[in-house]
């Protein structure tokens, strides 16, 4: 069996058995600790603290978020971004949706000169950026969120996924897909917890005893538009076993399991 074959045998078996009685048992403390922040079942109320200054020069620099004029730190939620990115679409301002999304993605992590700001200007400054995330909504709202990630995929500098797939989420709350699951968070974080359960997988099974196949899909960072489309199936799906448990919110969005995934760590399959 070539690398190609395992990997495809272990997302069979993964979509099969889902999420592990380990990982259900830890999803269910995080809801126990976050019940009251995200009762509603979406993780609208996820905050990230930013720093507004240190984005000064970024335009067009979105109202609902703090002047760059400000001093200190500043608080923004999913819930806010959300409504400035759906304000934005309907404007067809999609650099101010771009800058909302980016600007709470990083929040204070990176450096003025490094990651942050200085990597946002050089995006903002590709040639066809209006065009290419113009087209990434429509394709979003008329073929679904794995198109959209292909058509984004390796098309602007230093916008990969780990922060178009922002984009993309965001516009679709604002513009949910006509067809497909829709578009969730995709960075390192989780897929270092997809890489951890494909590994299990993959070991118990014998499919993938020593995870090198594993690896070589579910690496660090730019993963393929099929990756992308494993990953959304596999969230909702897990989405819905968790919601038969008494442990998580029969009415959760698949949204809530990638914000709880990406917060805690999970425990070896026993």
């Amino acid at each position: 069996m070539d690398k190609q074959n395992r990997v495809d045998a272990v997302d069979e078996e993964m979509a099969s058995r889902l999420l592990p009685d380990t990982a259900v048992r830890a999803l269910g403390q995080w809801w126990s600790a976050n019940e009251a922040a995200y009762g509603d079942g979406t993780p609208g109320a996820h905050t990230v603290l930013y720093t507004p200054g240190r984005w000064a020069g970024i335009a067009p620099w979105p109202s609902r978020l703090a002047p760059v004029t400000g001093s200190g730190d500043a608080e923004v939620s999913r819930a806010e971004v959300a409504r400035t990115v759906a304000d934005a679409l309907e404007r067809e301002a999609f650099r101010e949706a771009l800058v909302a999304t980016y600007v709470w993605g990083k929040g204070k992590r990176g450096t003025p000169a490094g990651s942050g700001p200085s990597t946002l200007r050089g995006i903002l400054a590709a040639d066809g950026l209006d065009a290419t995330l113009s087209d990434a909504v429509t394709t979003l709202r008329e073929a679904g969120a794995r198109e959209a990630y292909a058509g984004l995929l390796g098309k602007v500098p230093h916008l990969g996924p780990a922060f178009f797939t922002k984009f993309l989420y965001f516009a679709g709350l604002a513009l949910p897909p006509a067809q497909g699951p829709a578009p969730l968070i995709l960075d390192r974080v989780l897929a270092e917890r997809l890489h951890h359960l494909a590994v299990a997988v993959g070991r118990e099974t014998g499919l993938d005893p020593d995870g090198a196949s594993v690896t070589w899909v579910w690496k660090r960072w730019n993963w393929s538009s099929h990756r992308y489309r494993i990953y959304l199936s596999f969230m909702e799906a897990a989405a819905r076993q968790l919601a038969r448990t008494d442990s998580w919110p029969s009415h959760a969005r698949p949204d809530l399991l990638e914000r709880a995934l990406f917060g805690i760590k999970l425990p070896t399959p026993t």
